[in-house]
C-alpha cells in the first residue's frame, strides 16, 4: 500500500520548516521512527521519523525547500500489503514524480512546440520568505503574495511591515481585486515577449505549463516563474517551449556579457558568499522585529565582585565532587531571579494585540548561547525554586545542547528574562537588544582587577578588587529608568554579597 506522508507540526505554532536534509532516498527500506529527514523552524533543527515500516518510494520536497506543515514530503510504500483493489501501484515514472499530479497518457512524449495539443500543468512555486516573516504577515493580516507582486526577491520582516503600514486591509482588497481584473483583462498577445522583455525575469508565483516545456526548463536551469510572458491560460500566465528556449539563450547571452566585463575590470578582491537563511535569518528577523518595535534603553553600572570570586572558589570543588562545572553563571541567574522578585515590574511583557502588560509570577531566565550557527537561548524555568548546583547543572546541559544544535523547541521558550555574557569572550559593556517578548536583558562584562575605593574601620584605603560590568537594556514602552536602576541595584546587591543568596 502507497503512503503519503505529509510534514507534521514539529512545533508549537510553527506553519512550515525549511527541509534541510534528506536521509533516506528511493528506494531506502526504513522502520517506524526511524528519522527520513532533518528539518529547520525558526530556532531549532529536529529529525521527522517515519511513521511505518516500509520503503521509500518518493522524495516530494528537495533540501533547501520551505513546505508549509501539511504538505506531503514522502512517499513509503508499506511491506505486506496492496491498495484497497488487491492491485500494487505502478510506481510513477520520472515525469509523473516530478509533480505528482500528471497521468501517464500526460507524461507521454509529446513533440516540441505542440503546446496547444499538451494538457497544461500548474507548478506551484513557494513564495520567497523565511518561516517568521510568513508567521508575522499572518499575524498582521497580510497576504505575503500581494507583496510578491511588488517586491524582487526573497521578501523580509521590512517588506511586509511596510506594506503593512502603508496600505490598510481595504486598500489591500482593493488593490488586489483590481490587480486581479487587470491581469484578466489582459488579452493574449501573438507572440509570447520581446527581446528587450527576455533580458528581464519575472516573479510570479504560478506559472502554467505543457511537461515538455517543463522538462527542458529544468534542463536549462530555468525556474518557470522567472520567465517574463504575456500569455495567459486559464486565468493563468503560460509559457511555451519556444519562449523558454528564448529565455534561456537571452540568460546565457547576458552571463557570458557579464563574465567578459568581470573580466575586463580590475582584480577582484578576495570575497566569498554563503545563503543569508535558516537560524541566522531567523535571529536577524527577531533582532530587527525586537529593535524597531522596543524603544531600547541602555543602563549601564559596574559591581565590585570580590566576594563573590571567592564564594565561586569555595564551591568550586564541592561543586566538582558532583560533577557540576560552577561558572559565575549560576549566582547571576539566580541573582535576577532574586532582584526580579523585588522588581515585578522587570518581569512583564507587553501585549500590544489586547493593550495589556502581562506581570509573570514565574521566574524563567534565558541565557544567551553562541553556537556555529548563531546566537540561541535555553531556557531554565523557575530558577527562583532551585538550588545553585541545580542551577548550574542545568544551565551547562541546555547550553551544551544549544551548541550540538539538539535543543528542542520546547527548551527556549518561556522565558521571563535574558542574560548574555559577553564577558566570557572579553568585553565589559554591550547593548544587548531585547529578546522579546521579554522586556528587559542584562549584558555581563568581564571580571577584571581594578583600584577601588574600600572604607573600613573608618579608613578608606584603594586597593585592587574584582569588577564585572552590567548593561541592561529594557523596553521603554513598558519600564523607566528608575526601574531599571532599582533592578540594577538589586543585582549588583546580590552580587556584592553572594550569602544573601542563601536566603533566597
Amino acid at each position: 500500500m502507497v503512503r503519503e506522508f505529509e510534514l507534521p507540526d514539529v512545533g508549537e505554532g510553527v506553519a512550515e520548516g525549511e527541509l534541510l536534509r534528506w536521509r533516506v532516498a528511493p528506494g531506502d527500506a526504513v522502520s517506524e521512527d526511524q528519522p527520513v529527514a532533518e528539518v529547520e523552524t525558526d530556532k531549532a533543527v529536529v529529525d521527522v521519523p517515519s511513521p511505518v515500516d516500509g520503503v521509500v518510494e518518493e522524495l516530494r520536497a528537495t533540501e533547501g525547500e520551505v513546505v508549509p506543515v501539511g504538505d506531503v514530503i514522502v512517499v513509503f510504500r508499506v511491506d505486506g500489503e496492496t491498495d484497497s483493489d488487491g492491485t500494487e501501484v505502478t510506481p510513477p515514472d520520472d515525469a509523473t514524480s516530478e509533480s505528482g499530479q500528471q497521468t501517464d497518457d500526460e507524461a507521454a512524449p509529446q513533440p516540441a512546440g505542440d503546446a496547444q495539443s499538451d494538457p497544461a500543468v500548474t507548478q506551484s512555486v513557494q513564495i520567497p520568505a523565511p518561516p517568521s516573516v510568513r508567521r508575522l504577515a499572518r499575524e498582521l493580516g497580510v497576504d505575503i503574495s500581494s507583496i510578491a507582486d511588488s517586491s524582487p526577491g526573497r521578501i523580509t520582516e521590512s517588506d511586509v511591515r511596510a506594506y503593512a503600514s502603508e496600505s490598510s486591509t481595504q486598500e489591500r482588497s482593493s488593490h488586489q481585486t483590481a490587480a486581479a481584473k487587470q491581469r484578466e483583462q489582459q488579452p493574449a498577445p501573438a507572440q509570447s515577449v520581446s527581446s528587450a522583455q527576455m533580458q528581464e525575469t519575472a516573479d510570479r508565483e504560478t506559472t502554467v505549463a505543457v511537461p515538455k516545456t517543463r522538462h527542458i526548463a529544468a534542463e536549462e536551469g530555468i525556474d518557470l516563474n522567472t520567465v517574463p510572458t504575456d500569455e495567459r491560460k486559464d486565468g493563468e500566465p503560460f509559457v511555451t517551449l519556444e519562449t523558454v528556449r528564448e529565455y534561456a539563450e537571452a540568460q546565457k547571452t547576458d552571463r557570458e556579457a557579464v563574465t567578459k566585463r568581470e573580466a575586463t575590470d580590475e582584480p577582484a578582491r578576495p570575497e566569498s558568499r554563503k545563503p543569508y537563511n535558516g537560524i541566522r535569518q531567523s535571529i536577524g528577523s527577531a533582532m530587527t522585529s525586537s529593535k524597531y518595535t522596543a524603544p531600547h534603553v541602555t543602563h549601564q553600572d559596574e559591581v565590585d565582585v570580590t566576594a563573590l570570586v571567592d564564594a565561586r572558589s569555595d564551591l568550586k570543588q564541592e561543586a566538582e565532587e558532583h560533577d557540576i562545572r560552577l561558572t559565575y553563571l549560576p549566582f547571576v541567574m539566580k541573582a535576577c531571579a532574586a532582584a526580579l522578585q523585588e522588581n515585578p515590574q522587570v518581569n512583564v511583557s507587553l501585549d500590544e494585540a489586547n493593550e495589556e502588560i502581562v506581570e509573570k509570577q514565574y521566574y524563567n531566565i534565558g541565557v544567551a548561547t553562541a553556537t556555529d550557527d548563531g546566537l540561541l537561548v535555553p531556557v531554565v524555568e523557575d530558577v527562583d525554586t532551585k538550588g545553585l548546583l541545580e542551577v548550574a547543572a542545568e544551565t551547562y546541559e541546555k547550553t551544551q545542547k544549544a551548541r550540538e544544535r539538539s535543543l528542542s523547541p520546547e527548551e527556549m521558550r518561556g522565558g521571563t528574562f535574558t542574560i548574555s555574557n559577553i564577558g566570557g569572550i572579553g568585553g565589559e559593556y554591550g547593548t544587548p537588544i531585547i529578546n522579546q517578548p521579554e522586556s528587559a536583558i542584562l549584558a555581563l562584562g568581564e571580571i577584571k582587577k581594578k583600584p577601588r575605593v574600600v572604607e573600613s574601620d573608618g579608613e578608606e584605603t584603594i586597593e585592587p578588587r574584582h569588577v564585572m560590568t552590567l548593561s541592561l537594556s529594557f523596553d521603554h514602552r513598558v519600564l523607566d529608568g528608575a526601574d531599571a536602576a532599582q533592578f540594577t541595584n538589586a543585582v549588583q546587591k546580590y552580587l556584592r554579597n553572594p550569602n544573601l543568596l542563601l536566603l533566597e
